[in-house]
């Protein structure tokens, strides 16, 4: 199965660090960050596990929860836990999936026969509550994953469904965002009554909806 952007995530159940877990119950209606990794004690996804264990409260911030997925066995990923805290100073605080018959990654297409044909690639899925896909990213074995990125990205994406507009290249929150090109200027104004920047007729920007009282 190869999932693609609004596909929608079909309901598992697996062991994992904090017990068995049913996807669809466990995510509730919250979004969720659920990250793979090919297997136990490797180098990069050490790290990668001990960053996301810190940036939790940015996530939980946002309303998201975050999973992770390797295909070794329970046991191996308790061990795994304790050199996570050893070397990067975060306890795993997040549950880990045990996939170690692989079920769940050959459900979530996850196994990339020309990268490996037992192992996981290294692919991000940013779920929505509906329990859709609104974000792949697949790194090489040697590249780590950028979580500030994909902090940022779910910014975009909770903002976008709430407002009709879009970010632009670089956006972080607080920056300025477009307008959508299927609003009218006459639909625009009574979205925007303060206004905005014309660069073509394509292309508007405003400030970001609700950047100044988040803010404050």
């Amino acid at each position: 199965m190869s999932l693609k952007l609004l596909d929608t995530v079909p309901d598992f159940t697996q062991d994992s660090t904090t017990g068995p877990l049913s996807f669809y119950d466990w995510a509730g209606t919250d979004w969720v960050v659920l990250f793979s990794h090919p297997r136990d004690f490797t180098p990069v996804c050490t790290t990668e596990l001990g960053a996301v264990a810190k940036l939790r409260p940015d996530f939980e911030k946002r309303g998201v929860k975050v999973v992770g997925l390797s295909v070794d066995s329970l046991a191996r990923h308790h061990e795994w836990a304790n050199d996570i805290l050893l070397t990067q100073g975060a306890e795993l605080n997040f549950p880990l999936i045990a996939d170690e018959d692989r079920r769940v990654s050959q459900l979530l297409g996850l196994i990339h026969p020309n990268a490996s044909d037992t192992t996981t690639v290294r692919t991000v899925y940013v779920i929505d509550p509906a329990h859709r896909i609104r974000l792949t990213l697949t790194y090489p074995a040697s590249t780590g994953r950028n979580f500030s990125e994909i902090l940022r990205t779910i910014d975009s994406l909770q903002l976008t469904d709430t407002h009709k507009v879009a970010t632009p290249a670089d956006w972080v929150h607080g920056d300025d965002v477009i307008i959508l090109p299927s609003l009218d200027d006459g639909a625009a104004r009574a979205l925007f009554p303060n206004g905005w920047t014309t660069h073509a007729p394509y292309l508007r920007t405003v400030a970001q909806p609700g950047a100044q009282s988040a803010a404050s």
